[in-house]
C-alpha cells in the first residue's frame, strides 16, 4: 500500500492513532523505546483497528471522540472497552513530555494546594491512587465544579463519563511499565508524576474546563 492510499484509508475510518509530539525514544530513559513502541504500536493501534470494525455502519461511525466514547458507554462491552481505551491513550501521550516534570504552573498550583494542601502532598496522593487501582486501568487529575480531585479507573473507564474533565492521566496496567519497571508500579507513577507530567497540557484542559 503506497502512503497515498494509506492515507486515503485512514481519512475514512471513525478512529485513527494519533501522530506523537515527540520522538518514541524521547521519554528515555524514563520509558524505554521498546516499552513505548509496544505500547503505541501494537497496543493503541490494536484498540482503533478494533473499534473501526465494531463502529462500522452504526450509528457511531464518524462520530467524534469524546461523543462516541459517552455513547459507547451506555452500552458497554468490546465497543466501549476499545472507544475507551482510544481516549485514555490519547490523553497519556500528552500527559507526558520530554521536557515534563516540576512543579504544576499558576493557576494550577494554587488549585493543587487548595484541594491537597501542599504540591508533595498532591503527588503523594496521586502515586498512592495509582497504586489503589487494583489490577489494570488509570489514576487520574480532573477538574469537577471548579475543583481538582485525583480519580482511579478499572479498565477502559474514564471520568469523562462521570462529567469531570480530565486534565492528565497515568496508564498504570502492566504494559505501559513492566518491561522498564517489572513489578515496581510505584517507581513508575513517582517517574510520571516527577520527571514527565507535562505541565502544560493539565493547564490547558483546566482553563478549556473553566474558561
Amino acid at each position: 500500500m503506497t502512503n497515498a492510499q494509506q492515507k486515503q484509508q485512514e481519512d475514512t475510518m471513525t478512529f485513527t492513532l494519533p501522530e506523537l509530539p515527540y520522538a518514541q525514544n524521547a521519554l528515555e530513559p524514563h520509558i524505554s523505546e521498546k516499552t513505548f513502541g509496544f505500547h503505541y504500536g501494537k497496543h493503541h493501534q490494536a484498540y482503533v483497528n478494533k473499534a473501526n470494525e465494531l463502529v462500522k455502519g452504526g450509528p457511531l461511525e464518524g462520530a467524534a471522540l469524546e461523543k462516541a466514547v459517552v455513547e459507547s458507554h451506555k452500552q458497554g462491552g468490546a465497543l466501549f472497552n476499545n472507544i475507551g481505551q482510544i481516549y485514555n491513550h490519547n490523553l497519556f501521550w500528552l500527559s507526558m513530555s520530554p521536557n515534563g516534570g516540576g512543579e504544576a504552573p499558576a493557576p494550577l498550583l494554587e488549585k493543587i494546594n487548595e484541594a491537597f494542601g501542599s504540591f508533595d502532598a498532591f503527588k503523594e496522593a496521586f502515586v498512592a491512587g495509582g497504586m489503589g487501582q487494583f489490577g489494570s486501568g488509570w489514576v487520574w487529575l480532573v477538574a469537577h465544579e471548579g475543583k481538582l480531585e485525583i480519580v482511579k479507573t478499572a479498565n477502559a473507564e474514564t471520568p469523562l463519563t462521570d462529567g469531570k474533565t480530565p486534565l492528565l492521566v497515568c496508564d498504570v496496567w502492566e504494559h505501559a511499565y513492566y518491561l522498564d519497571y517489572q513489578n515496581r508500579r510505584a517507581d513508575f507513577l513517582k517517574v510520571f508524576i516527577e520527571k514527565l507530567v507535562n505541565w502544560q497540557f493539565a493547564v490547558e484542559n483546566w482553563n478549556k474546563a473553566n474558561g
